[in-house]
């Protein structure tokens, strides 16, 4: 499935807002396009709370001052010219308070999607507009008294800032990705000149065909070709290799990736929208905007409470019309849209994500989407990375074993020997390994690669030989299989320690699963959740470790098109697919998937792509997310009914339907049934726990 380097490197996409790899063009991708008929909720949580305070400074004169729906309040009072203050504030909250629903409206009418912002403006707009109606009729004629909704606005429009505000200080913002990705390479580079010095010069200013020095330990700047120099590049946080990769004159290497031990030069094959790091996170983009296009469960009951209330609204207005007089009609229709207004609707599903999201951060699980909890209700399948998720991410040392006694630490001594002169990425991990455990090796004389084989070397007077198993066989040494079949079985490599022509000892290298992973598997299916392995590691390493899981379902050699091809083909027949991962090449699957979780210790571009970081990187905690997001959709559901439900009742009788047999919902009832849905929501979303 992995495809050639260059062919990937000469892909060719559309990347507009990509003009440099580094530079303010890349700033300029949005980012998500939010919930609320895509109304930008960059309006930032900080303005929802400074409109919702200055809201309610306006709004508490209004409600101490007015009388709900035509009912004096026990604490009302009034004073000559109050009429005209309520008036004059009632108005500035209406635009100042209400200009985010009215322009949320505008946008969703402009889509042709109405959904909460517009059931919202509708009942703003009413209210407002019918009041002001009846201030002037009342102030033309004394005699003739118009009830007004200055109250019901002045509510309203407090209720859903609150609303708003809690849902966006419950989940965070996604950050600027693009930002981190630009982070990834360096400011300057050191281009050669055609003399063959080499000058720093800006990123900016690199072209194809440029020439480059990339000494030891830098981060490579570009795409490129080697055209000089020997190295091993650590490719994991951009491809999920997680072997360090040897490379050579001619072989491709990629811009964000980490050069090892060697100075090499690289011909710039791609920069900008050419360069792997902007495809991307050109994919992470497009994936997010399809995404964002799923209308949440509000959003869905919103845009029938919508239709519903203006239909029986007009309806209303025509019959009254006929049976009784214009001011009655219209009193009827006003009175429908006001008691759909809904400020229980926009308190039913905040409160719900602010307490999941609370009980979420306590068990590891930070809570960046509230569509990751309507959407794990159903989950089909969980996609998960190999490196760094079902295993700790480091290729190094796992187990070493011992032959005629001899011990742990002069193994590892003889092999760092022959190990410190070879520059392999499994000599790499060898050292590291050595280094952190303490561990001085013996010195080596006369080493020399064996074509095949491995390595040997003259160490401490003996003829040493590090080999692979094929030349262990060949030679018809014998060793322990089921100790080899159980290193073999979680994917590691095996290499063989010969002393004198003798087996002493072998060590196995890999990526050490997390001590969890199996038994989470095993939990995973017994949830009727189907897991799945992908990878950029290669078939053999792969296969193992699915086989040893119990996964069933593996994709291996991947790059980050493939994985977000995978992802697509899944999403696309209906299933519920989560992505967990925590690396560059994840970033486009999290995107892609109903759900993205990101590994918390992962790369700051899978975190910003993902709706979910699990803070703890501990497998255990998917499983509480999982549990927690079915019970957060029931609270939702539940909420809903209590906040839309009683519209059922209330929009019918408030229309007049039993008008025939004298009953009418007065305007007051329909107040206290509106206040009731609202305390009922609050406790509901209260008694939601793990």
């Amino acid at each position: 499935m992995k495809e050639n380097m260059e062919e990937h490197q000469a892909m060719k996409m559309d990347h507009s807002n990509h003009q440099n790899p580094h530079g303010d063009a890349m700033n300029e991708m949005d980012h998500h396009e939010m919930d609320h008929g895509g109304m930008d909720h960059s309006m930032h949580m900080g303005n929802f709370k400074q409109k919702f305070w200055l809201s309610l400074v306006l709004a508490i004169p209004i409600i101490l001052l007015s009388p709900m729906m035509g009912m004096s309040l026990p604490f009302q009072f009034t004073f000559p010219g109050s009429e005209w203050v309520v008036l004059v504030l009632a108005t500035i909250l209406f635009f100042y308070g209400g200009q985010p629903f009215l322009s949320g409206a505008k946008m969703e009418l402009k889509m042709k999607s109405p959904a909460m912002m517009t059931l919202i403006a509708m009942g703003i707009s009413v209210s407002y507009i019918y009041s002001l109606y009846s201030f002037i009729v009342n102030k033309l004629n004394p005699h003739e008294h118009v009830m007004d909704f200055f109250w019901e606005l002045a509510t309203l429009i407090v209720i859903m800032l609150l609303g708003h505000w809690i849902e966006m200080s419950a989940v965070s913002n996604a950050s600027n990705a693009i930002q981190k990705l630009a982070e990834l390479l360096p400011d300057e580079v050191n281009k050669i000149e055609a003399d063959g010095t080499t000058k720093k010069v800006k990123l900016q200013e690199i072209k194809k065909g440029d020439q480059l020095l990339v000494r030891a330990g830098d981060k490579m700047p570009t795409d490129g070709q080697i055209i000089d120099g020997t190295t091993i590049v650590d490719e994991s946080a951009v491809t999920g290799e997680s072997k360090g990769v040897q490379k050579s004159k001619k072989d491709p290497v990629i811009g964000g990736s980490v050069n090892g031990d060697g100075t090499i030069k690289i011909l710039v094959t791609g920069t900008g929208a050419d360069g792997y790091l902007a495809k991307v996170m050109e994919m992470v983009k497009q994936a997010q905007q399809e995404k964002s296009k799923l209308e949440s469960i509000s959003d869905k009951v919103a845009k029938w409470l919508f239709y519903i209330a203006l239909g029986a609204g007009i309806l209303t207005f025509i019959v009254w019309l006929f049976v009784s007089d214009l001011a009655q009609a219209l009193d009827r229709m006003v009175t429908v849209f006001v008691i759909a207004c809904p400020h229980a609707l926009g308190l039913a599903i905040p409160l719900v994500i602010a307490r999941s999201t609370s009980l979420a951060a306590k068990n590891g699980l930070l809570l960046k989407s509230r569509q990751a909890l309507e959407q794990a209700n159903q989950l089909d399948y969980i996609f998960l990375d190999k490196t760094g998720t079902l295993t700790e991410g480091k290729f190094t040392v796992t187990g070493v074993e011992a032959m005629h006694s001899m011990p742990q630490a002069e193994v590892l001594s003889y092999v760092g020997a022959l190990e410190a002169q070879t520059n392999h990425p499994l000599a790499v991990g060898v050292m590291n390994y050595l280094k952190a455990e303490n561990i001085t090796p013996y010195q080596a004389q006369e080493v020399s690669t064996l074509k095949g084989i491995g390595v040997k070397g003259i160490v401490e007077g003996h003829q040493v030989i590090l080999a692979n198993q094929k030349e262990v066989e060949r030679r018809g040494l014998s060793v322990d299989q089921k100790k080899l079949s159980n290193y073999q079985a979680q994917g590691n490599t095996l290499s063989f320690l010969l002393i004198d022509d003798q087996l002493m000892a072998f060590f196995a290298m890999g990526d050490t699963l997390k001590p969890q992973a199996k038994e989470f598997i095993s939990q995973l299916k017994d949830a009727g959740i189907e897991p799945v392995m992908v990878t950029g590691d290669n078939q053999a390493s792969a296969e193992a470790v699915a086989n040893y899981l119990g996964i069933k379902e593996f994709f291996s050699e991947l790059l980050p098109d493939d994985k977000e091809k995978i992802i697509k083909q899944y999403t696309d027949k209906g299933k519920q697919v989560m992505m967990v991962g925590d690396g560059i090449n994840d970033a486009p699957a999290l995107a892609r998937a109903s759900i993205g979780m990101a590994i918390g210790a992962g790369t700051d571009i899978a975190i910003d792509s993902a709706d979910v970081v699990l803070t703890n990187s501990n497998l255990q905690d998917i499983l509480k997310f999982v549990r927690l997001a079915k019970r957060t959709h029931s609270k939702m559901i539940q909420n809903l009914w209590w906040g839309a439900g009683y519209n059922i009742l209330a929009i019918p009788l408030a229309a007049g339907i039993l008008a025939p047999i004298g009953i009418i919902l007065s305007p007051a009832v329909g107040a206290v049934l509106m206040s009731l849905s609202t305390i009922i929501v609050a406790i509901n979303a209260m008694t939601l726990n793990v």
